[in-house]
């Protein structure tokens, strides 16, 4: 069946398009949407992953859309179920940023780029990934504490929050909210809410999250700006816009032949890149590269006291992590948090001014003086897997604790177990002798009957 579009989007995108380019993506939109994921590396993985993604050395297409929410390795963090065009931004980095940066990831949720972003920066690095719905916040932390990687803190605020932070990111993504032409084969709501005016609003929305944002990107640092929509306005334009009135500079990608990834639609040799159904394997995206004019250093936070954690609580969590030397143990009233040193500070600046929904590594929490392991740790690439008794899963048996269902573990010693699905760590359950006590966070649960999946 032929998806009906609005005759004013018709009319005006095949403008912007061209008859012949407009005809070939009017003809993809009646294609089934494509599935992709992109790899952890930090968690491999064996699996048959199908066609690689060009631009993303972990992408790969799907030959068809399994259901991951029956895959115990999607809710370990193994890998990132990803629209292919935006995995672009990994071309971004690999061109641009050879050094630790500290960066902000706007609008962040549900954490496609965040995750992404994870894997890629430099060595040393610190992301805040930043969600302003609750909701979707909440779904971003979730999926950020999976990835594992604890040079990142994820917020819950507006872009004029981070107004105290000035000059304080060398790389600020605004994936910026739009009216979403780009997703119009995966979600047929977008179709329906499509209207010109929507199209406006969004164009002021994103130069108010944009002008909010400027001054907390150092002089000299990049903004990556991206939309999922087609649209001139909100694209090449937003990006002259920003050039113009913020004061920046547009910067080229080098794009591998046969990609088909397409250019600027105004008729100018503006550096921006466009993903169009029926030219590339994915769904609709826009990314442009600025760099902010002028040159500054990177704000330094002040130093932050904080309250130690007793010795002999101290001696038993670094026995739970690899390379303990390189964090700073924090307790924040009955939990114990590891930072990386270089970023403590800058991580208890943000938590002292923002609101900060996860940061770091969450370690564990003291009950009675005594360490209860958190599913955070489980989750992390810096876990010592040797330090718990660790107790493999059959996929029905991993289905159940991520329903989280009371577990019978016969023959296991008293206490913490580390319980993973083909290596994978999954969480924690503590076993009291006739059951093992499921601690896998109730808010994350499989919510179907794991066996119907």
């Amino acid at each position: 069946m032929k998806m009906k579009l609005d005759a004013a989007f018709v009319d005006r995108t095949e403008r912007l398009f061209g008859k012949e380019r407009f005809a070939r993506f009017h003809k993809a939109l009646d294609d089934e949407p494509v599935v992709s994921i992109r790899r952890n590396a930090a968690k491999p993985f064996a699996c048959n992953t199908g066609e690689p993604v060009p631009w993303a050395a972990e992408g790969y297409y799907l030959p068809s859309r399994p259901l991951f929410t029956a895959d115990p390795l999607f809710h370990a963090g193994c890998y990132y179920v990803q629209e292919a065009s935006s995995m672009f931004i990994e071309q971004v980095v690999k061109q641009y940023i050879h050094t630790p940066v500290r960066a902000l990831d706007l609008c962040a949720a549900p954490g496609g780029k965040t995750t992404h972003l994870l894997s890629l920066l430099p060595e040393g690095s610190l992301l805040v990934s930043n969600e302003p719905v609750p909701q979707r916040a909440q779904v971003l932390a979730e999926n950020v504490i999976k990835w594992g990687n604890l040079s990142a803190v994820v917020t819950r605020n507006e872009p004029a929050d981070f107004a105290p932070f000035a000059n304080f990111f060398d790389l600020v993504v605004v994936d910026a909210p739009c009216s979403g032409e780009g997703m119009f084969r995966k979600d047929p709501g977008a179709v329906e809410q499509w209207s010109l005016s929507n199209v406006a609003q969004c164009v002021a929305r994103q130069r108010s999250i944009l002008t909010d944002i400027w001054s907390s990107l150092r002089p000299g640092g990049l903004l990556v700006y991206s939309t999922c929509t087609f649209n001139s306005e909100e694209n090449e334009e937003c990006v002259k816009w920003i050039a113009e009135e913020l004061g920046a500079t547009l910067l080229p990608l080098e794009v591998g032949d046969g990609w088909g990834i397409t250019g600027s639609l105004v008729g100018n040799d503006l550096p921006v890149y466009r993903f169009l159904p029926g030219y590339t394997a994915g769904e609709g995206f826009f990314l442009a590269v600025l760099r902010k004019n002028g040159d500054a250093p990177l704000a330094q936070p002040r130093s932050e006291r904080w309250q130690a954690v007793p010795a002999k609580l101290k001696s038993q969590v670094e026995l739970w992590l690899k390379e303990p030397g390189g964090f700073d143990l924090l307790q924040l009233g009955d939990r114990i948090v590891a930072t990386p040193r270089e970023h403590t500070a800058a991580m208890l600046a943000l938590q002292r001014k923002l609101r900060v929904l996860h940061f770091a590594l969450p370690v564990a929490d003291i009950k009675n003086d005594k360490l209860l392991p958190l599913h955070q740790l489980a989750m992390s690439n810096r876990l010592r897997k040797d330090a718990f008794t660790v107790v493999d899963l059959e996929r029905e048996q991993a289905l159940s604790y991520l329903h989280r269902e009371a577990l019978q573990l016969e023959q296991m010693p008293l206490g913490y177990l580390l319980l993973t699905y083909k290596e994978a760590p999954v969480g924690f359950a503590k076993n009291v002798g006739n059951r093992a006590n499921n601690l896998y966070p109730a808010e994350w649960r499989i919510r179907k009957n794991p066996v119907e999946l």
